[in-house]
């Protein structure tokens, strides 16, 4: 399993957020975080809301609710909520961001008149 851990790149970004930073015990492969990032379109909070979403499915499979004898106890149902509101609140961070303009569709501007009346045209008919 490949895994490197840069936070200069959008993986290790990646990797931070999702707290994957540790070679000898990593959770995902690079390949597996570069997944996240495209089916996210390379938007790193998002694909890192994919990883924990992920982590926390794990810890729901894995672990369940466990009892042992004595104060042993593990709850991976309740690791797995606190791991999906961190997922949540990174996918609010996002989503704050893309209302703030720091992610957008497309760019427009008019160099003159003819084009000027153009762009007016096309948000009247897209409704914007």
């Amino acid at each position: 399993m490949s895994f490197t851990y840069d936070t200069s790149t959008a993986r290790g970004q990646v990797r931070l957020l999702a707290r994957d930073t540790a070679t000898d015990s990593a959770l995902f492969a690079d390949a597996e975080i570069d997944v996240f990032l495209d089916l996210s379109n390379d938007a790193v909070l998002l694909a890192a809301a994919m990883a924990l979403d992920t982590i926390a499915a794990n810890e729901v499979l894995v672990q369940k609710r466990i009892k042992l004898l004595g104060d042993l106890e593990t709850d991976g149902p309740a690791e797995a909520t606190a791991l999906r509101l961190q997922a949540t609140a990174l996918r609010d961070q996002w989503a704050a961001l893309s209302a703030e303009g720091a992610y957008f569709g497309w760019a427009e501007f008019a160099d003159d008149s003819l084009q000027a009346h153009e762009h007016l045209l096309k948000t009247v008919l897209r409704g914007s």
